[in-house]
């Protein structure tokens, strides 16, 4: 017996969708050809190989059954922390507990989205009622849903662990992308999205024919292998993604970053000089670019000033971008970074001297 698990998502809502696709000889896998639109506020957004517009995974019955007749709810962790956790009656006790739950999820390396998260634990065939047809879990707008049993080798802790990546990324920025699809911030530079979905190598958002390089899922295995190395567990060698996207050491380190301590908001920077008759003619500005990201530059230049301003790639020296006129004493540059990471800004002299103010936000 062969087994491959996937993920599909509902393009309508944002969610993600652990699935098992078994076959005696041959997988037989379909995926539907969908395009994925904004992430609402709708909870559990499957599709299971087909697309079901507004398909709901955890229909609102089968929430409220859990809320009224499962065990659990806010339950105190070891840890201290408060993690609202239901456990199907239907799953035996020696399987997992609300409190066993509760401290497991606990103990995965986290933020304060922990407190944001409702997780379901269920045997898989309720699993399926939950998220789709022959899913492990599934998880969408901070709500988890994950088998509680090992099935086809793949152990509960391992979807838990995945399905709390992509609860990570929920709850994180990469503006200006969105952090569900592409991954958090300081990973997704670190594997370099954004030049890998501009060469056609990564397809963010994409759950049907390039799902192995959905840097989404990528993310989310990534911060499972993240967790198991911290916590020193071993996993079943379970993998979702194209080998392209293993982590190596700096993509870890740069996803602990996004848990612990996640990007915010633009650096912003200033730099002044001032051009006279007998100084040079250009004044370089490095600028060091590790994120990907919106990059602003504002340049203020004395009345008169007609000078030529290039932002250019520091490795290959390539001219990147030009500054244009926004009044008659400023001009401006607005470009995203996509993979560069060390740019110069240079200033040439032309026209009146005087000093010239550099203004630059970055990711």
């Amino acid at each position: 017996m062969t087994v491959r698990t996937r993920e599909v998502l509902d393009p309508t809502r944002g969610g993600r969708t652990l699935l098992a696709a078994i076959a005696v000889g041959l997988v037989l896998a379909a995926a539907a050809s969908i395009g994925r639109a904004s992430a609402s506020s709708e909870p559990f957004k499957p599709l299971v190989a087909r697309a079901i517009p507004h398909a709901d995974a955890a229909p609102k019955p089968a929430r409220a059954r859990a809320a009224t007749s499962w065990s659990g709810g806010p339950t105190t962790a070891a840890t201290g922390e408060v993690v609202n956790v239901y456990v199907s009656p239907s799953l035996p006790p020696e399987l997992g507990t609300a409190q066993t739950w509760a401290d497991f999820i606990a103990g995965l390396v986290h933020g304060p989205e922990l407190a944001k998260l409702t997780a379901y634990i269920a045997p898989l065939d309720e699993i399926a009622e939950m998220c789709g047809a022959d899913a492990l879990g599934c998880y969408g707008s901070n709500e988890l849903a994950s088998m509680g049993e090992t099935e086809y080798g793949i152990t509960a802790a391992e979807v838990v662990r995945h399905e709390y990546g992509h609860h990570i990324a929920w709850n994180r920025l990469n503006t200006p992308w969105t952090a569900v699809d592409w991954g958090p911030k300081n990973w997704a530079s670190s594997a370099n999205v954004c030049r890998r979905a501009t060469d056609g190598t990564a397809y963010p958002g994409n759950e049907s024919d390039h799902y192995v390089l959905n840097p989404g899922e990528a993310w989310a295995e990534t911060y499972r292998v993240l967790d198991e190395q911290r916590s020193g567990a071993t996993g079943s060698g379970w993998s979702l993604i194209d080998p392209s996207f293993s982590p190596d050491t700096a993509d870890l380190q740069a996803a602990e970053r996004d848990v612990l301590q996640p990007w915010a908001t633009a650096t912003k920077a200033t730099f002044k000089h001032r051009f006279t008759k007998k100084g040079k003619l250009v004044w370089s500005i490095p600028i060091a670019t590790p994120l990907d990201g919106d990059l602003a530059i504002s340049i203020s230049l004395p009345k008169g000033g007609i000078q030529d301003v290039t932002l250019v790639d520091a490795t290959s020296k390539a001219r990147i971008a030009t500054g244009l006129w926004a009044s008659t004493t400023t001009k401006r540059i607005a470009m995203q970074v996509c993979g560069a990471r060390s740019l110069v800004l240079k200033v040439t002299q032309r026209g009146a001297y005087g000093r010239v103010v550099v203004s630059l936000a970055k990711p």
